[in-house]
């Protein structure tokens, strides 16, 4: 009999699909966020590949609404989506998710999504820029801040990391246009920075994520923010440290292992338990 803390065999995660090997290149960070909860809660589920060009037919078809907005007003249709038919439960947005999880299944796997911490890390341009997602969480409020904050630092300096995504060459055309068209640029290559700009690029990324760094060295037991005990929070940092794996050229990647003394590098390894995509 499945009860409220029992995991179902019938979660369906939906991803966006990368090109072959999927397994392999999966690399958006929200979704990662959630595949690091699941696993981390041991709960059976399947995943569910969308080309990115269907994103927004999967979500009507699901009937979710878009959890996102793009800077215009207009819906902002993404992934990842979690369905849980024996709950009736269909979630779309990686935080609703994680939330979604403890509460419905709070004995499983490797203990609490959200033990209390001190998260104060404050993405430091302020945050009027991104206005893609509003949150107003009176549960979890501390994760759901530091959430947003760790979406807008790492946002900031994706350039160093878009020319690296591994588009399926099936629809590359089509996805790279539609980047060209949200960014409002004349093309592609008008998204990457290169020379003397993207090394004041990396210098902004490396500076900009001294204070998240720090809440890594409070707890010098580490890996994680509270030493060896993962959660959430790891989690949100962890899906944009996997994204930096698999998209910025080795070479960048390994220099920015090694910031602050390793934290990031430490926090992605230390993460792998958890990694398997299934």
């Amino acid at each position: 009999m499945t009860t409220a803390s029992t995991p179902s065999a019938g979660l369906v995660f939906y991803d966006i699909a990368m090109r072959p090997p999927i397994t392999e290149t999966c690399c958006s960070p929200n979704p990662w966020k959630s595949r690091y909860a699941l696993n981390f809660k041991k709960i059976p589920y399947s995943t569910s590949w969308v080309q990115q060009p269907d994103i927004s037919k999967v979500r009507r078809a699901l009937g979710i609404p878009a959890a996102r907005k793009f800077g215009d007003g207009s819906d902002f249709h993404t992934l990842p989506v979690l369905s849980d038919p024996t709950h009736n439960a269909l979630i779309g947005d990686s935080f609703d998710i994680a939330i979604y999880l403890q509460k419905t299944y709070p004995d499983s796997g490797s203990g609490n999504l959200f033990p209390p911490q001190k998260l104060d890390y404050v993405f430091p341009y302020g945050l009027a820029m991104f206005p893609l997602s509003e949150r107003n969480d009176v549960e979890f409020t501390e994760y759901s801040v530091f959430n947003t904050n760790v979406d807008a630092v790492f946002t900031t300096h994706t350039q160093l990391m878009g020319h690296g995504l591994p588009f399926d060459p099936a629809i590359e055309d089509i996805v790279r246009a539609d980047f060209v068209r949200r960014a409002k640029v004349a093309s592609w290559d008008d998204l990457t920075v290169r020379g003397e700009e993207r090394e004041k690029l990396k210098k902004s990324f490396c500076d900009t994520l001294a204070g998240l760094a720090d809440l890594f060295k409070r707890d010098p037991s580490g890996p994680f923010l509270l030493g060896t005990q993962p959660s959430y929070a790891d989690f949100i940092v962890g899906g944009w440290v996997k994204m930096m794996h698999v998209t910025m050229p080795r070479a960048e990647l390994e220099e920015a292992r090694t910031w602050h003394g390793g934290v990031f590098g430490r926090l992605h390894d230390a993460l792998q338990i958890y990694a398997e995509v299934k």
